[in-house]
C-alpha cells in the first residue's frame, strides 16, 4: 500500500463523515489537532511497517511541541531486539547541516569568512580559487572521494580520515568535475574538507568540537560523531540493513566525517530542530543566509543553501530539510519554517517508502481543515 493511497483513504473517510472527529471540531483546537495528527501518522506508519517493511523511528512536531513519536521494527533483525524511541541511528548526510553550523559558528567568531579561499586554512589543498561558500553550497566542482579513494587507499582494513583524504588529494589531485562556481553538484568531498577546516581552526578533532559546542550545550546526550579511533557505545545502538535485509558493515570510508558520520535519536534531533529557532548556536541573520537558495542556475524549486536543502510547497510555505543514506541507514529531517512543523524519520533498514515531503506535510495540514 503506497502513501498516496493511505492519505487518500484518510481524506475520503473525512469527506464521508466516517472520521469521528470533524474538521469543524478541531479548527483552532490545538490539543485536538495534535491528537488527530498523531492518530493519522500512527495509522500510516503502522501500515507501512506491516505492509512495506518500514523499520525505524518517527517523530512529528507542531508549533514547537512533540505530538507523535514511535518506533517500528527491530534494532537487530536477527535477534528481533525491538527499536524504541531512544534508539540511535546513523543520520548520514543529514550530518551536513551540523558541519555547516560549525562553520557558521566560526564565521561569527571572526575566524573565517565565507569568501575565504580553502587554501587559507588548508595550504596544501591542491585546487585553487575554491571558497568556503562554494564548499557549503556544493559549487566547488570537487570530485567525490567515495569514488576515487579506493584507487589510492590500499589499506582497506584501516580507516581513512579527513587528513588522509586531503593527503590523497594532494598526492594525486583527482580531476575536478568543473571549475569552481560553474554550477551546483552535490559534494561529499566538500563537506569532508569543511570538517577538516573546523579541526584546523579549533585545534580539536571534529567529534570533540561538535560535542563541546553543539551536542552538550543542547542536551543532545545520545548524539555523537562516529570516530573509529574513539568508539562510543550506547545502550540503544542499532545495526544497519540494506534492502535485502543483509547487515551493513563498516569499511574504510567510515573514518571520514563531516559529510556523514553523526549518530542521533529522533528526540535529540528535535532538540536540534528547536535550537535552530533560537540563537543558542548562531544568530538568526546567519541562519537566514543559510536558508537562502544559492544555486539559481539549478532550475528547480528545490535548491540548496548552506547545509540545508530548501523548497517551497504547493501552498507557498517554505521548508528546509535534508535526507541521508549510508550503510543500511536512511533519514529524513524536515522543518517547515512558517508554522514550526517538524518531521523526523530515522531508519536502520533502507526504505524510502514513506513517501515525499508534500504528502507527509499534508497529513499535518488535514488537521487545519
Amino acid at each position: 500500500m503506497n502513501l498516496f493511497f493511505l492519505i487518500a483513504t484518510f481524506l475520503w473517510s473525512t469527506i464521508l463523515g466516517e472520521d469521528p472527529i470533524k474538521p469543524s471540531d478541531i479548527s483552532g483546537n490545538i490539543e485536538l489537532r495534535s491528537m488527530v495528527v498523531a492518530t493519522r501518522f500512527d495509522s500510516l506508519f503502522r501500515s507501512l511497517s506491516t505492509k512495506g517493511g518500514f523499520n525505524g523511528n518517527v517523530l512529528i512536531g507542531m508549533s514547537g511541541n512533540i505530538v507523535y513519536k514511535n518506533a517500528f521494527g527491530f534494532s537487530n533483525l536477527k535477534t528481533k531486539e525491538p527499536l524504541n524511541v531512544k534508539s540511535v541511528f546513523q543520520i548520514a548526510s543529514v550530518s551536513k547541516q551540523f558541519t555547516a553550523i560549525a562553520i557558521m559558528m566560526l564565521q561569527e567568531r571572526g575566524q573565517l569568512e565565507y569568501s575565504d579561499s580553502v587554501q587559507k586554512f588548508l595550504p596544501d589543498f591542491p585546487y585553487k580559487n575554491i571558497t568556503i561558500k562554494q564548499l557549503l553550497s556544493h559549487r566547488s566542482g570537487l570530485p567525490n572521494y567515495m569514488y576515487f579513494t579506493a584507487k589510492y587507499w590500499k589499506k582497506k582494513k584501516e580507516f581513512l580520515t579527513n587528513e588522509r583524504l586531503l593527503e590523497i588529494m594532494v598526492s594525486n589531485k583527482p580531476r575536478p568535475e568543473f571549475l569552481p562556481d560553474r554550477r551546483y553538484k552535490y559534494s561529499n568531498t566538500g563537506y569532508a574538507m569543511l570538517a577538516l577546516i573546523v579541526e584546523r581552526l579549533s585545534g580539536k578533532p571534529y567529534d570533540v568540537f561538535m560535542e563541546e559546542n553543539v551536542f552538550h550545550p543542547l542536551g543532545m546526550t545520545s548524539t555523537f560523531v562516529y570516530n573509529p579511533l574513539n568508539k562510543k557505545t550506547n545502550e540503544y545502538e542499532t545495526n544497519g540493513y540494506n534492502r535485502n535485509h543483509r547487515k551493513s558493515y563498516e569499511d574504510f570510508l567510515d573514518g571520514v566525517c563531516g559529510d556523514k558520520g553523526i549518530h542521533s535519536t529522533v528526540e535529540d534531533m528535535f532538540l536540534w530542530d528547536q535550537a535552530l529557532y533560537s540563537e543558542r548556536l548562531v544568530k538568526q541573520t546567519t541562519l537566514n543566509e543559510a536558508f537562502t537558495p544559492v544555486s539559481y542556475d539549478y532550475k528547480r524549486d528545490n535548491n540548496y543553501g548552506y547545509g540545508f536543502r530548501i523548497d517551497t510547497l504547493a501552498d507557498g510555505s517554505k521548508i528546509v530539510y535534508h535526507g541521508g543514506w549510508w550503510r543500511g541507514y536512511n533519514s529524513l529531517f524536515v522543518r517547515r519554517l512558517d508554522d514550526h512543523s517538524t518531521i523526523i524519520i530515522l531508519c536502520n533498514k533502507v526504505n524510502w517508502g514513506f513517501g515525499d515531503i508534500e504528502d507527509l506535510m499534508s497529513i499535518i495540514d488535514l488537521s487545519k481543515m
